[in-house]
């Protein structure tokens, strides 16, 4: 009889263990996603950014080995992420392309000039910053003037700013609840324990021998459901970048695994700590209050 009731609790407790550590799973798996989230955002942010083009309109006239001067000297710049030079004759044959018929033919020559593209970095992407170096530029003597859309910079720079917030705002509005999820559920698990906490305590177990197997257990608990984790968010980024191939441009496997690394970090340290105070909690209980 004494072995049936010793296997029935086991089992009882082994239950209680994996539904504490699916439910764990789960909250972390939303938290990895907001962190997905957060990523792409960001990585979405700086590729928008990054292809804002300034066109530097060179002089006619111009030798072919001044620009290239000029290029090197701009793809020096620190507000510069990369350039691309367009003759003339690559200016036409994209203008023809457009347009769907030969211009050049039609007027007898070619009006366009030549050009370099200038693709800032994100970090630079704005209009003080674009305004500074534009400034730089128009000193030098092959510049003709520098072409770019200020009202289009404001409104990309307002919208990330401003989506940012919103994403910022949720991710704390969602953080605390998956906190609160984690540690009621840590909480009701040590409930089911809470007369064995006292028993033990009764028979003269100090509270660190009797807190620091449950400690040892939920940072394991905390450290299974932060992989179970890590695995579901493999197999759904897995799954939108097949439904979706142009997420791979935002693909960053560093920033990627700095989310892993933080899923499991959650859920060790709220699971630990969460562990920590619901057992202190019974070890301070009076046997009577143990039936409420």
């Amino acid at each position: 009889m004494e072995e049936f009731e010793d296997s029935t609790s086991a089992k009882k407790t082994k239950t209680i263990y994996i539904s504490t550590v699916i439910s764990i799973s789960l909250v972390l798996l939303m938290l990895g996603l907001l962190g997905l989230i957060l990523v792409h955002a960001r990585g979405l942010s700086n590729y928008v950014k990054e292809n804002i083009v300034l066109n530097i309109i060179v002089n006619d006239g111009a030798r072919e080995v001044d620009i290239q001067a000029l290029k090197r000297q701009i793809d020096a710049n620190p507000y510069v992420l990369k350039t691309q030079y367009v003759s003339k004759e690559l200016a036409a044959h994209n203008l023809t392309r457009d347009l769907g018929e030969d211009f050049v033919e039609f007027l007898g020559y070619n009006p366009l000039l030549s050009s370099i593209d200038v693709y800032m970095k994100a970090d630079y992407a704005n209009n003080a910053s674009i305004e500074t170096f534009s400034s730089q530029l128009e000193k030098n003597q092959l510049v003709k003037e520098v072409i770019y859309q200020k009202s289009l910079i404001d409104t990309v720079n307002q919208n990330v700013r401003l989506i940012g917030l919103v994403i910022l705002a949720f991710a704390i509005i969602l953080t605390v609840i998956a906190i609160a999820l984690i540690n009621n559920t840590i909480r009701l698990a040590i409930y089911s324990q809470r007369f064995l906490i006292k028993s033990m305590q009764l028979v003269g177990a100090t509270r660190n021998f009797i807190r620091n197997p449950f400690l040892g257990y939920g940072i394991l608990h905390g450290l299974l459901a932060g992989l179970i984790s890590i695995i579901l968010l493999m197999g759904i980024l897995y799954l939108a970048q097949q439904q979706v191939p142009e997420l791979v441009i935002l693909r960053n496997w560093f920033e990627f695994g700095v989310v892993f690394l933080g899923v499991i970090v959650a859920g060790i340290l709220i699971s630990g700590l969460s562990t920590y105070f619901a057992v202190s909690k019974y070890l301070s209980l009076k046997i009577h209050n143990l039936y409420r």
